[in-house]
Formats: structure tokens, sequence, C-alpha cells
């Protein structure tokens, strides 16, 4: 298939830019797969579009404050003596050689970076460039032990909002850019569709009897990565870290439609299926780079809610395999044509 296939044109103005005044507050496009038609509503409507016995699946990944600000450090012999020029922003992507303050990182501006270099970040803490791990990544060692580091991370982090996203973070994104079900601290783009959720609609969903689902895939800065091949058969998909419990796998093999919460609970639930002896969602660990396009046969996915995404994105596609390329296209011109707010911080979209 053609990346011009999955094109549609979207006015700059409605890529949101911050998130809705509450949380939970945003409009809710719901596609009903088998009619080929959806409905103008919004999120909370979505108990009124779940059965007793739903299984409602969550990604439950925390956001790493992974972005930092420091200065390049000009070593010399006498340490004591070291002159500081330079300031430098580091992009944590994933955490290496099971080592708490040991990281794959982006650091910019990236010329001249060596093996060896030195960089002082917030209330004094040093950063070395350990070795090069790909063009345009490092590996990074803090001077911090386990115990202190996430905490200063989070003192000092400043939450990775998007590139689409022109503004610097602020506190309100601290806690908008994180779902309230955020656990397992791994990621640096958050599963958007949750953000949605609140403690309310939560209680709400519990009263009906849809039972709760989590899992876990950290997202990487690979999901904003562009296909950059005309045949997206020949695009090479990003890999991301995941795990299924044993007793999140044991509800997951019960009866009831299995509702997943975003793109990213989707290539969890489909990649663990995929790839398990006995057919059934298993309790797994690793890593996958499940591309799901269009052709693609869902094995573990019943309904979807998700955000609206980039044109010619991988998110976009998966979106087309599950509901039919035509129809999501022709959803998304309607979204454009109603002003509904695309991407992170926009809203959703419920396939069914």
């Amino acid at each position: 298939m053609l990346l011009s296939d999955f094109n549609y044109t979207l006015p700059e103005a409605l890529i949101a830019q911050t998130p809705s005044i509450n949380r939970g507050e945003s409009r809710m496009l719901v596609i009903d797969r088998t009619a080929g038609c959806w409905k103008d509503l919004h999120f909370q409507d979505l108990p009124q579009h779940l059965k007793s016995g739903d299984r409602l699946i969550f990604n439950n990944t925390r956001v790493i404050p992974a972005r930092l600000f420091g200065t390049k450090t000009s070593a010399s012999t006498d340490t004591s003596q070291d002159q500081l020029h330079g300031r430098i922003e580091i992009l944590l992507l994933k955490q290496v050689k099971q080592n708490p303050v040991c990281w794959e990182a982006l650091v910019r501006p990236s010329r001249r970076i060596r093996k060896g270099e030195r960089f002082v970040l917030p209330e004094g803490i040093e950063a070395v460039i350990l070795e090069d791990s790909s063009d345009s990544s490092r590996i990074i060692q803090f001077s911090s032990n386990a115990t202190n580091f996430t905490a200063w991370l989070e003192r000092v982090g400043h939450i990775p909002l998007p590139p689409y996203i022109k503004r610097s973070d602020t506190l309100v994104d601290r806690s908008r850019y994180q779902t309230v079900f955020a656990v397992h601290l791994g990621s640096v783009a958050a599963p958007t569709a949750g953000l949605h959720f609140t403690s309310d609609t939560l209680t709400e969903i519990d009263s009906i009897d849809v039972r709760r689902v989590e899992v876990t895939l950290h997202v990487g800065l690979g999901t904003f990565q562009p296909i950059r091949t005309e045949i997206i058969e020949n695009h090479l998909m990003h890999t991301e870290s995941y795990q299924i419990s044993s007793a999140a796998a044991k509800q997951l093999r019960g009866p009831g439609r299995r509702l997943a919460v975003g793109t990213t609970t989707v290539r969890t639930l489909e990649h663990a299926i995929k790839t398990s002896p006995s057919g059934e969602i298993e309790a797994s660990h690793g890593d996958t780079d499940l591309f799901i396009r269009p052709g693609f046969k869902f094995r573990a996915t019943d309904g979807l809610l998700t955000n609206f995404h980039l044109p010619q994105s991988t998110l976009l596609m998966l979106v087309c395999a599950f509901a039919g390329q035509e129809l999501t296209l022709a959803a998304y011109r309607h979204a454009v044509n109603q002003k509904y707010r695309f991407y992170s911080y926009g809203d959703c979209m419920l396939i069914i």
C-alpha cells in the first residue's frame, strides 16, 4: 500500500496545544463498523456503550519527566578548574544495562558530543557519555544512586511534550499528560486515549460490571517517527517493551468483549496472542515491533478507544486496519469539518 493513501488535510488550528479545561470533558466520535456510520457524542457518554462483562483494557505506563537541561563541562586535568560552557538538552529514551542511573538518551546539540564528555545538571548532578548507541543517541550515566535518582528526576525533569505542541511544558502538564491510573515509569510519550479518564469515570465503569484490566507498554520516541518509504510495507517499525501479568492474562482469556484503550494497548494484546504458543493471551514480557496496517487480522481486540492521529502515521494505519480505511478517513474528514481537537490533548473516537 502507498503512504499517500493515508493522508488527510488538517488545519493547524485543530491541533490541541493544551488539555481541555477539565479532564474528561472531550468530544467523542463513535464509529459503528458494522453500520458504517458515526455519531457525535462526548466522552462522558462512554459508559452507555459498554456492556456488563466487557473488559476495558488500559496501558498503565507512566511518563518519565524525561527532558533535562544542563551545561556542558570542558574538562581539564585539574577537575577543580573545569570551565562550564554551552547549554545542552538531554532527552531520556530508556533505561539500559539494568542500571537505574544508566540511560539511552538524545543530547542536543549533538555535534561534537563524544565519549567521556560530562554535563552538569540541576542540583549538581553530573552525567557522562559512556558510548554512542546509534547515529543520534548516546548512553549516559548519572552520578546519583538508584534510590535518589527517580526522586531527583521527578523534581527537575520536564515533561516531554510531543513535537506538534509548540510550547514549553508547565506544571499543568505534570498531571494532565499523565493518566490517572499510571503506575510503571518508562514512557517518553503518554498513552493518550487514557488521558480522558477520571477517577469518577472509572468508578462509574466499575458500577456497570465492566472489568478493568491493565497491561504495560512503554511508549518510545518512535511513536512520532514518520514513515519515510512510499510503500508502507517497507517501513521498519520501532520497538517498544511490554508486559502482561498472569492476573491480567487470566482476565483477558475470559468471556466478554475486549475493548482496548489506545493503540498501544492494541499492539500489546495482538502481539501477545500472535506470539503465544497456545493461541491465547498468556503472561509475557519483552519487546514488540508489531506494525498493524490494513489487512491485519485482529484476534484480541473487539473495540478501540483512541485519539485522532497524524496523517500518514503508523497509528492512523492501525485505526484504518481496525475500522476500515474508507470509513476511517471519511470519519476523520467529518471530524475536521466539525472542528474536533486533534492529537495528544485532543478529542477521542470510540470504534465498536
